[in-house]
């Protein structure tokens, strides 16, 4: 990879005359946000439909026992994720492309194969969401979901890269209102505190429920999509600290927003009605508005779910779109017109149309989502597998995982792996 400075990076005789300090700080923050992105748009992504969910049963059956899982995951998803900032840079490939360049086509198409599957899943949960939302204001989901997959469709075929990025960014903010949630739910210091430090390890209900916190943190869509947007957005190995950063603060702001939902579910329902069960949104809505008023919690509470929604649906529909022209071959960037990347911009559209369709149709959006829980944990093992494999034989050597990192990660994965699996055939009641 060519290690040569960016017009942008300070050379060191700007960095020996310092007669204008002010303008090199300026340079060099503006330099480095221009880096930011990928990460926080994938970790907003990771706090979608589902995982709003998971977090939201958690709080109500198990009050504050499982927050301290939340930030025990930020080092997890800051791990997983930061392999794929540093397969982007220092390879310049994309993830499924790697996949090829490395193992051969056959695993190439291997591993395409699995993002589809889960990306299916991932839009079927994500528009779920959108038509909970649509449902909360009378909206039928016939109404809601087009309007949805319009907008969709508008943001990535009518831009370019860093234009589908802020898009992407302003729709995942909405999840910040979650936050407001939290607050409004007026928690007790003490008890959370107490809680937290009270864990039951014995009990088999309080570990399915720990378990489905850690399957919902690492999507197989997520290492797709940063690898690819790292690629597509041209970063260099001059960008690796400000990407790491990027990828960082995205893994903080993501397991916050988890924990605001856990924390406005325990304090409300969690207290007074420990036993309800929050299959959908719009059943988490309607038992948060008795105690935020039923104006302010559909409002506040939608605007979040719709974010989370919205900006997963992208982000899952591109890693889908980057990582099948990987394989296959087709011209695969946003900074082709859609007419000059016809294949990409067609399956991207196909994944957005298709989702909204089916989840228009289908009946039972409790057993479909089952179903992607399954899907997505027999995901987990193929996709961590493949990425661990080409840090280590993929990146150049002064970059590839070993020692006692190289064992770390090997841990985490296992045990992510092991506890996802876990999950995914409780869920479908496969396990007793």
């Amino acid at each position: 990879m060519d290690r040569r400075q960016t017009s942008d990076a300070p050379t060191p005789m700007a960095r020996s005359q310092s007669s204008r300090p002010t303008g090199t700080r300026r340079k060099r923050l503006a330099y480095s946000l221009a880096v930011f992105g990928p990460g926080l748009v994938v970790m907003l992504a990771d706090t979608d439909v589902g995982s709003v969910i998971t977090a939201g049963q958690s709080g109500v059956q198990w009050g504050y026992r499982l927050l301290a899982l939340q930030f025990v995951l930020i080092p997890i998803l800051y791990m997983v994720q930061e392999l794929t900032v540093r397969l982007g840079i220092f390879t310049g490939r994309g993830h499924g492309e790697l996949i090829c360049d490395t193992f051969g086509h056959v695993w190439g198409w291997v591993s395409a194969t699995g993002l589809g599957i889960a990306t299916v899943g991932a839009l079927l949960t994500e528009f779920s969401g959108v038509a909970g939302v649509g449902e909360l204001y009378g909206v039928p989901r016939f109404a809601s979901l087009p309007i949805a997959a319009i907008a969709l469709l508008a943001v990535v075929i009518t831009g370019s890269y860093r234009r589908a990025e802020r898009a992407a960014i302003i729709l995942g903010l909405f999840e910040l209102a979650f936050f407001f949630v939290a607050w409004a739910a007026h928690p007790d210091p003490a008890a959370l505190l107490a809680g937290s430090l009270d864990i039951p390890y014995a009990n088999k209900d309080y570990l399915y429920l720990a378990a489905a916190n850690i399957g919902a943190v690492v999507m197989p869509w997520m290492i797709f999509y940063q690898q690819s947007a790292v690629a597509d957005k041209r970063l260099r190995p001059e960008h690796y600290a400000a990407a790491r950063w990027d990828t960082a603060i995205g893994a903080i702001v993501t397991q916050l927003v988890m924990a605001a939902v856990l924390i406005a579910c325990a304090a409300t329902i969690g207290r007074s009605h420990p036993d309800a069960s929050l299959a959908t949104v719009g059943d988490m809505a309607q038992a948060l508005t008795p105690f935020l008023g039923t104006t302010v919690g559909n409002l506040v509470f939608g605007a979040g779910v719709l974010g989370a929604g919205m900006v997963a649906a992208i982000v899952c529909s591109l890693a889908f779109a980057w990582g099948l022209g990987e394989v296959a071959g087709y011209r695969r960037s946003l900074e082709y017109r859609p007419l000059q990347a016809r294949w990409f911009y067609g399956i991207y559209t196909v994944c957005v149309i298709g989702g909204a369709i089916v989840v228009a149709i289908w009946p039972d959006l409790v057993s479909l989502n089952i179903g992607v829980q399954v899907l997505n944990a027999l995901m987990l093992p193929l996709v961590l597998g493949f990425l661990i494999a080409l840090a280590v034989k993929a990146l150049p050597p002064a970059h590839r995982l070993r020692g006692w990192y190289l064992w770390t990660v090997l841990i985490v994965a296992m045990l992510t792996c092991a506890l996802g699996v876990f999950d995914g055939f409780s869920g479908a009641g496969l396990l007793g």
